[in-house]
């Protein structure tokens, strides 16, 4: 069996790093993929796709990347049940990044050097 996933796709905003309940250094790595047909009304749409990151890959994706870069991530699916405040049960599905690419962002330093 086989749980893989690998999206390609531009940030949609800087990505910002929390602290999970259990500690864990988390950040959610939105993602704006287009689609590589157009649809009825001769246009292309897009997806809108939030990944989660943690610990050094949230660290690195946060710190190298910002808002339009493009990235490629490699990771897995995963659902988990959440319990609202009423004790309501939702199950949540996630794409969970276990490998993140920057294919188009640039250093703080290069950055600064192209201004």
């Amino acid at each position: 069996m086989l749980n893989q996933i690998v999206l390609v796709g531009r940030l949609t905003r800087n990505i910002t790093v929390n602290k999970s309940d259990k500690g864990n250094k988390v950040a959610t790595i939105p993602l704006a993929i287009p689609r590589s047909f157009k649809n009825s009304d001769g246009t292309y749409d897009t997806d809108f796709i939030d990944c989660v990151a943690f610990d050094h890959i949230a660290n690195n994706t946060s710190e190298y990347c910002e808002k339009g870069d493009i990235v490629g991530i490699k990771g897995r699916i995963q659902t988990r049940i959440i319990e609202d405040k009423e004790g309501q049960k939702e199950t949540v599905m996630e794409i969970i990044a276990e490998k993140v690419t920057f294919l188009s962002s640039h250093t703080k330093e290069e950055k600064e050097a192209d201004e």
